[in-house]
């Protein structure tokens, strides 16, 4: 297929285009900018790409393949006899309970051999066994196994290879356009990134395909594409688990059948590899009755984390966090104290940047932040002080005060304008972006709105807990923040 050929200039640009790029940055602001035309000429030779890839799209024989699949499943030992495939409004597809369960009773147990690993799949894949991005990075050798069993005749898999999505909501189906609505958000930079990555092993694998000899090369030569490589890493990322290898030794990264049809919502983890008896067992995070879908927990994971690597946003959340970087803009070096605040930094191990989270509890604000900026509102005495302090760890809590009037600036200035900076770097209010969600949106769009709604509701819950912390009953008003 000449495509191949006619792109390889383009894979070229594609490998070099951010190794020529690269740069240190000194503010986040730079690195979000480097980063974004970055991305913009990344995407613009993806395009030209995948028009010389154009080709007939694949239909998806999703709903067709379900009755082969639950039959593969079954004559191969699988125990599933209380959950069947069915669509659910807003999910797709999902697993149905064919009868009640009780909290704790087991749902589904797979087998290890039905488990989609490179262990037991793909056995093409030894032929680049010594590969730096096989040996290196499992997500992306389960990738490629798994373009291998799809395109490769007479798979095995193939039952379960044709229930698995066609497309996905993750960043790397997003456009310029539905990126750019990220603006303003700490995931913004990471989503960047990751589709550059993913681009960037799109290019080193083309040059592979196209020009060694091989057994892995021999099935995917002339199939290889861009937006296949995106379907299998998203099918890696967002359905992915680690299981521990047969001796015992270590985790393998894995695909498991069935059991990643579940949704997920809020819960203990339920889901465990029994070495025993040799099985993934799912076991019932609550009651579920019959013709409920059967949901798991995917755990106490951002809803940055669900976006970037699941495609997701799950607005009910009660285990979200929201990272923001706090940095030089508090030093000076007009500062004669600043060689000690450092070295007390690096005592409470701390940098002079660093990354912290916000939480969506009680007390949204973690006491590394409290530290941090408690470390440069002190005067020298203090600095003395708590540099020779056995007890420096008590700089992290809320109820350490340096003094009244140092500790109200700290809250009612540097805190508080820290997240109020967060806030308005959005270009949209969330009273806005509320009344969006209201109305009919693309996919993506949809998406990257909801993410900024769970952001900025995570940053307003940290506010008012600073206004309580200092009694900033008036402080500013809500169009000011942009809330």
């Amino acid at each position: 297929m000449h495509f191949f050929l006619l792109s390889s200039c383009h894979l070229y640009i594609l490998s070099t285009l951010y190794m020529t790029k690269r740069a240190k940055v000194s503010t986040c602001l730079v690195e979000r900018t480097k980063e974004w035309n970055n991305y913009v000429e990344i995407i613009t030779v993806l395009e030209k790409i995948k028009r010389l890839q154009k080709m007939k799209t694949e239909s998806s024989k999703r709903s067709q393949g379900i009755g082969q699949f639950m039959n593969w499943l079954k004559e191969n030992s699988a125990d599933i006899e209380g959950a069947s495939i069915a669509e659910f409004p807003g999910y797709d597809l999902g697993l149905k309970a064919e009868h009640d369960f009780q909290e704790n009773e087991l749902i589904l147990k797979i087998p290890r051999h039905l488990i989609f690993n490179t262990l037991n799949a793909a056995p093409e894949l030894t032929a680049l066994k010594n590969d730096p991005l096989i040996h290196d990075m499992p997500q992306v050798a389960l990738a490629i196994a798994l373009l291998i069993e799809r395109y490769k005749e007479n798979s095995k898999w193939k039952p379960y290879l044709d229930v698995l999505p066609t497309t996905y909501t993750t960043v790397m189906y997003m456009t310029a356009a539905d990126m750019i609505e990220l603006k303003g958000s700490p995931t913004l930079v990471p989503a960047l990134k990751q589709c550059r990555n993913i681009a960037r092993q799109y290019a080193y694998f083309s040059k592979i395909f196209q020009t060694d000899n091989n057994a892995v090369s021999a099935v995917l030569r002339d199939v290889f594409t861009y937006e296949r490589y995106c379907w299998a890493v998203s099918t890696v990322m967002t359905r992915q688990n680690l299981i521990p290898s047969e001796d015992g030794s270590r985790m393998i990264h894995a695909l498991i059948p069935m059991w990643d049809m579940c949704n997920h919502e809020n819960g203990p983890i339920t889901t465990d590899f029994n070495l025993s008896s040799n099985c993934c067992e799912c076991y019932a995070l609550r009651d579920f009755k019959k013709g409920d879908q059967i949901f798991i927990s995917y755990g106490p994971r951002p809803n940055s984390d669900f976006f970037l690597h699941s495609g997701f946003v799950y607005m009910d959340h009660k285990h979200d966090t929201l990272k923001f970087w706090v940095g030089s803009f508090l030093e000076s070096n007009l500062d004669p104290h600043l060689a000690e605040r450092r070295q007390l930094l690096k005592k409470l191990h701390l940098q002079p940047w660093s990354e912290f989270v916000v939480n969506s509890g009680r007390e949204p604000i973690p006491g590394s932040v409290l530290a941090y900026m408690r470390v440069f509102r002190m005067r020298k005495p203090e600095l003395t002080h708590w540099m020779s302090s056995e007890r420096v760890d008590q700089l992290k809590q809320i109820d350490c005060v340096l003094d009244n009037r140092t500790e109200l600036k700290i809250k009612r200035t540097v805190l508080y304008d820290t997240l109020r900076t967060l806030m308005l770097r959005y270009p949209t209010t969330l009273e806005e972006d509320l009344e969006l969600l209201e109305t009919t949106l693309p996919k993506s769009k949809k998406l990257a709105v909801q993410l900024r709604v769970t952001e900025k509701r995570l940053i307003v819950n940290a506010i008012e807990y600073v206004r309580r912390q200092s009694s900033l009953t008036n402080l500013t008003n809500g169009h000011d923040l942009k809330i």
